[in-house]
């Protein structure tokens, strides 16, 4: 169990992180009416935001240290007692460093677990290759019984969060950044913007589609803006479920703008790009595609605005890379 001091509290709430609507926010909410929530962490419950459950609700937070695996494993028991766990820590040690313990204790018994990889991709910098997330949609889509979600920013990750309490069965593991990135969606109470499975369609166009997930959904959106100035007409889609993946979206896309542009911030192996590849295979529909992200190689060390630019993965970037494809 964690004491929470009132001035530490009051003075975190107003940091830059806390702008974003969280997982722990949206818990702290659900909390009275779902006293099934249970949440864990390692250590890091602050820069994770699980700290806004825990200081609502101490006897249902537990930190279990530098102990990923362990954390994993006892949520994984919890689940199987009828609570809903929330396990939080950085993508590093939680889709990578623990994937066994997610395998064999969560997913193989499709327990109710919520499993929030943190700081993921390359938002951690000058942290290096150590605390880079850059293999952990690959390796937990490939877990039978698993649900992949990268939301656009914490307005989706908020939607999403709540309906995985309220009405969706089996483990989910959460692939979200630092809650720092820009908005994608403004808050709106009287309608769900994100749903566990369907994408979204952010933007219409017909020349090119870019699919894209998590915070690469708002560069993809601004190479779509660069694009229409040079006359180039681009559907943008959200898809943050990247499994089970929407693939009625894909094949239409597909279909209606001849050409498919996959963004992620994740190695191009196994990842978003992957998934939508299979679709169209399988499908046999034809067209244009490229997926983009990291060409299989480990990032160089950085502050992560720079590092973006480098890998193309700004709107900037992402809009070059597009019209390659196209010219191609």
């Amino acid at each position: 169990m964690t004491t929470f001091h009132k001035d530490t509290w009051e003075l975190y709430k107003s940091t830059e992180m806390a702008k974003q609507l969280t997982a722990g926010e949206t818990l702290a909410k659900l909390g009275d009416d779902h006293p099934e929530i249970v949440a864990l962490c390692a250590d890091l419950g602050k820069p994770t935001r699980l700290w806004d459950f825990g200081a609502k609700y101490p006897d249902r937070f537990f930190n279990f240290g530098i102990a990923e695996k362990n954390m994993v494993t006892a949520a994984a028991g919890l689940a199987s007692t009828g609570k809903i766990p929330f396990v939080a820590t950085y993508a590093s040690f939680l889709g990578i460093l623990a994937a066994e313990n997610i395998r064999t204790a969560v997913a193989y018994p499709n327990l109710n677990v919520r499993l929030i990889g943190t700081h993921t991709g390359i938002a951690m910098g000058f942290y290096g290759s150590s605390h880079h997330a850059t293999e952990d949609i690959a390796i937990t889509r490939s877990m039978a019984n698993m649900t992949v979600i990268s939301p656009a920013d914490g307005v989706a990750m908020a939607e999403m969060v709540e309906e995985s309490v309220k009405t969706y069965e089996g483990p989910i593991y959460f692939r979200v950044s630092r809650g720092r990135e820009e908005q994608v969606y403004t808050k709106d109470p009287a309608k769900v913007q994100n749903r566990i499975g369907k994408a979204n369609i952010l933007r219409k166009g017909s020349d090119l589609t870019i699919i894209a997930c998590g915070i690469e959904v708002h560069e993809a959106l601004q190479a779509a803006e660069q694009l229409q100035d040079k006359g180039i007409s681009v559907r943008v889609i959200d898809m943050h479920t990247i499994k089970p993946m929407d693939r009625e979206a894909v094949l239409n896309a597909a279909r209606e703008t001849g050409a498919i542009l996959t963004v992620e911030e994740h190695n191009v192996m196994g990842g978003l790009g992957s998934a939508v590849a299979e679709v169209l295979m399988e499908s046999g529909v034809n067209c244009k595609f490229k997926r983009h992200g990291f060409y299989d190689e480990y990032s160089l060390i950085g502050k992560p605005y720079y590092l973006y630019q480098h890998y193309k993965l700004d709107g900037k970037g992402i809009a070059s890379v597009a019209e390659e494809l196209l010219n191609n």
